[in-house]
């Protein structure tokens, strides 16, 4: 049976190289949206998801507890350098984002950019944030997603095989999956490509 998640250490770990020169320019201003909806304040533990070589830093507080993640050791390690080259403070592991190694109710906000379309199960991804979030804690996601009024069409779905195999699901649903894990969307705010790229705020 093919594993999807080995898979996307591998692909993810040969896409670190050339990944900031794609990802960098392309998504800074959405990146800047989302964490920009996010209520934030100073001492807040905070976990990036699917954190990649941290193109997230930039627009994050300096007065938080910061923890980050991925799968792909390549990634975690280009991570650990930029946070080193802008003088913050990351604890930095690799990690699966459907297996978080947290304790239940421990952070304040958890960020996931441009994650839930690659994750082979986002629904358990969804699970774990929510498992690992503060009661009252706050989900910030940014990516890309098929429209919530309808499911994606044949031609779509044909499309996504391809990919889905290279780079994005492109017929996930955002509100349909935040809500079936027990989240309410607060802010949902088109930030690229028309509505193709949503930022949304839930608890």
């Amino acid at each position: 049976m093919f594993n999807t998640t080995a898979w996307n250490r591998i692909r993810y770990g040969l896409y670190a190289p050339v990944y900031d020169l794609v990802a960098e320019r392309a998504f800074r201003g959405a990146r800047r949206t989302a964490l920009g909806q996010v209520t934030w304040q100073p001492g807040m533990r905070v976990l990036l998801v699917g954190a990649g070589t941290g193109l997230d830093l930039p627009w994050l507080p300096r007065d938080i507890e910061l923890h980050a993640g991925d799968l792909s050791p390549t990634m975690v390690r280009r991570l650990e350098q930029r946070a080193e080259a802008q003088g913050r403070d990351v604890q930095p592991q690799v990690m699966d984002a459907e297996c978080l190694a947290y304790p239940d109710d421990h952070f304040d906000v958890v960020v996931m950019h441009l994650i839930l379309a690659v994750m082979p199960d986002p629904a358990r991804g969804l699970a774990e944030a929510r498992r690992v979030l503060k009661p009252d804690g706050q989900l910030c996601v940014m990516d890309k997603f098929q429209t919530d009024d309808h499911p994606a069409g044949l031609v779509r779905h044909g499309l996504n095989a391809l990919t889905s195999a290279i780079a994005t699901d492109i017929t996930r649903q955002a509100r349909p999956l935040l809500e079936a894990a027990g989240f309410v969307i607060e802010q949902d705010t088109p930030v690229m490509m028309g509505s193709l790229v949503r930022a949304l705020l839930a608890r």
